[in-house]
């Protein structure tokens, strides 16, 4: 007879808040012999809805686990199992190489649970630095074609790979809304300021002219409104006056990096709720 394997997984719950909640949910968990290892919420009193986030192991049927919880939440629940290990991302790069130097090292020695299927870039200088580490290079200019097929030859090498995230590492090129719909809440954008402030190529230059005294990143969902996305994490350090625009670039770079693999980590773990435009993270 064989055995049924045990398994974790998350699950997202998002529903309406009401008395009595957590112990009808936790009470599916019993009846299906799910041993809970960890368990978050949070109530946006706002609009009163309830998250949740929980790490559960045991033997599932996941059909009628879900069905079940169907039963107890009330309607216009939200309820999803993502299976916990590594993940597959595609890379979007143009010619600079921090963030996805960081991303490769941190891929190869285990420090995010992430296989890198592809690095795709619209430039060829970063392609000596996916093959060090064997991961394939595909080089898709942007000279002589339209954004839409861009878009679209990019999105066709994308599929070849069937990736669960897309990471743009500093690709710099704005995406169609026709791309970001085909992939919708699945592309991460590292932006070089503290959206919403200093949008577009150089929000370092615009933090210059306006005398800031903390520069930052924000890592964010890609929308189709222009760094506009739900933000996922930002961090920051100071700088001064005597700070030139080349000297900000630089002290930038490893806010940027950091913010990224960071806000990734979250994403692949399954902590981050899309809320309108804002993010939870639990």
């Amino acid at each position: 007879m064989q055995v049924a394997l045990q398994q974790r997984k998350i699950l997202k719950t998002i529903c309406t808040d009401s008395t009595g909640l957590l112990s009808k949910i936790t009470n599916i968990f019993h009846n299906h012999e799910l041993n809970i290892l960890e368990n978050t919420e949070f109530v946006d009193h706002a609009s009163s809805l309830f998250f949740m986030r929980t790490d559960l192991e045991g033997v599932f049927d996941e059909n009628c686990f879900l069905k079940d919880l169907d039963v107890v939440l009330p309607e216009n629940s939200r309820c999803e199992l993502h299976f916990v290990g590594r993940h597959k991302i595609v890379i979007l790069v143009s010619q600079e190489a921090h963030c996805l130097g960081d991303l490769l090292i941190k891929s190869a020695y285990g420090e995010l649970d992430v296989d890198i299927a592809a690095v795709i870039g619209n430039h060829e200088k970063l392609r000596s630095l996916a093959e060090r580490f064997e991961i394939p290079f595909i080089f898709l200019s942007h000279q002589g074609v339209t954004r839409l097929d861009q878009d679209r030859n990019i999105a066709d090498s994308i599929d070849l790979y069937q990736p669960d995230y897309i990471v743009l590492a500093k690709y710099m090129r704005i995406l169609t809304p026709e791309f970001v719909y085909r992939y919708q809440n699945k592309i991460i954008n590292i932006h070089h300021s503290l959206l919403p402030a200093f949008i577009g190529a150089q929000p370092y230059h615009q933090a210059y002219e306006r005398g800031v005294k903390i520069i930052g990143a924000t890592a964010h969902y890609v929308s189709h409104k222009l760094d506009a996305g739900p933000i996922i994490m930002q961090d920051v350090i100071h700088i001064d006056h005597s700070y030139t625009v080349a000297d900000m670039i630089r002290a930038g770079r490893h806010v940027e990096k950091n913010v990224l693999s960071r806000a990734l980590h979250q994403v692949l773990t399954q902590r981050i709720f899309i809320h309108g435009n804002r993010t939870i993270l639990l």
